[in-house]
């Protein structure tokens, strides 16, 4: 197999600190050059990766300096071999949770939420009391939360960064109903019902509805017109299925209810507009575009997941923590975020470099390709520090060799 050049460091330099990303260390040596944004030799890559990994689709788009460089798609788009284009819709999964995050964003600023006010306050009756079958349908079951007042504690804030106390979603827990685990704002433990409640407060507290709102505030003004948080027929004749680990082909699900936690359908080339804009923060003051992305709570487990892992002491990677909607890190180019989205036939990755406004998105419709995403990152952006054994656990990434 090709060997996969390190540009801008020597490759032993370049080696050693892709083995720490993955390990953890956080002692980077400050004197490193920031490397030059590579995307000539994405074709190549994408290409070797495909090949070990099996993965029959995969897409790319970066962004260097706020603007998009480089969209291209690569393989097929489902089993009867069509290809995959750069505007083919394709399953954003919990890249959703980065887009409402940036939209929250804007109704701080503009005074509509505080990040840092309860939500009791936004609800006309208790949280508990919201229990009708529609409700759990199109959101969770509240009902479960009835004998914990800690609920009236939680804020916009503890729900965006994961702290909320929740499991992954209320269907997990063995009687299937929502429960607080911990204080909440306490730890992070990854929670897409945490989110889901948000936009039960948007929608039943303020009155707002969320997919049009995500529409007229981010994906209108970015021209990023094949991208929805709820099914549209129109995106049928070029459309992505999936591929799960054994290669069996997985239908693209018509998603009939907006779902803040990954409900977002969209397109390589709507992504990398999407990257651009909130890594420029379009919308954003200054000041709100960093508390978007800051780190806001360490993150001391293993991994992600499991949601519920004891945290440990010290924290096993430095420099790692929950931003609104994103994970928040440091390496030797300074400070960065990313978002994973998964799910049984869906791989994705966004990571973006603050210093200048450097991110990559890699969508693909075949799980398999996640074992390449540290590779493809590197070779693009150069060495990030981005910890991912902490993304994807005990994962063995795929790495190019002589």
């Amino acid at each position: 197999m090709k060997t996969l050049t390190c540009h801008a460091w020597p490759r032993r330099t370049a080696t050693l600190l892709l083995a720490s990303a993955l390990l953890g260390c956080s002692h980077w040596p400050s004197t490193l050059p920031q490397p030059a944004v590579n995307t000539r030799g994405i074709d190549e890559t994408v290409r070797l990766a495909m090949d070990a990994t099996g993965a029959r689709g995969l897409a790319v788009s970066v962004v260097d300096d706020g603007q998009v460089v480089f969209t291209r798609a690569y393989g097929v788009r489902n089993a009867t071999g069509d290809p995959l284009l750069e505007d083919t819709v394709m399953y954003g999964a919990s890249l959703t949770k980065a887009a409402f995050a940036y939209v929250v964003m804007q109704l701080v600023e503009e005074g509509k939420l505080g990040l840092d006010v309860p939500i009791e306050r936004y609800l006309p009756q208790p949280l508990p009391s919201y229990a009708s079958p529609d409700i759990v349908r199109r959101y969770s079951a509240f009902s479960g939360l009835a004998s914990d007042e800690r609920w009236r504690r939680l804020t916009p804030r503890m729900l965006l960064t994961h702290s909320g106390g929740f499991a992954n979603f209320y269907f997990l827990e063995p009687d299937q109903q929502l429960r607080i685990h911990f204080e909440p704002g306490s730890r992070y433990a990854y929670s897409g019902d945490g989110l889901i409640l948000l936009q039960f407060v948007l929608e039943q507290g303020l009155g707002m509805d969320v997919g049009a709102e995500m529409h007229r505030r981010v994906f209108a003004p970015n021209g990023m017109t094949r991208t929805s948080l709820i099914w549209r027929p129109d995106f049928r004749p070029n459309l992505a299925d999936g591929f799960t680990l054994d290669g069996r082909p997985e239908p693209h699900d018509e998603r009939s209810r907006v779902r803040a936690a990954g409900s977002m359908d969209t397109s390589i080339a709507d992504m990398g507009r999407l990257a651009a804009s909130l890594v420029r923060g379009d919308g954003l003051s200054a000041a709100a575009r960093n508390e978007l992305t800051r780190s806001q709570l360490a993150i001391t487990t293993r991994s992600q997941f499991p949601s519920f892992q004891p945290p440990l002491a010290p924290p096993p990677f430095q420099a790692l923590g929950a931003a609104l909607g994103v994970i928040a890190f440091k390496g030797p180019q300074g400070s960065g975020f990313f978002k994973g989205g998964h799910n049984d036939s869906t791989a994705n990755m966004w990571v973006c470099i603050e210093a200048k406004k450097r991110c990559v998105v890699i969508l693909s419709n075949d799980v398999r390709a996640e074992p390449a995403f540290p590779a493809l990152v590197q070779s693009i952006l150069g060495d990030t520090g981005l910890p991912w054994a902490w993304e994807y656990g005990d994962m063995k990434f795929w790495w190019p060799t002589r």
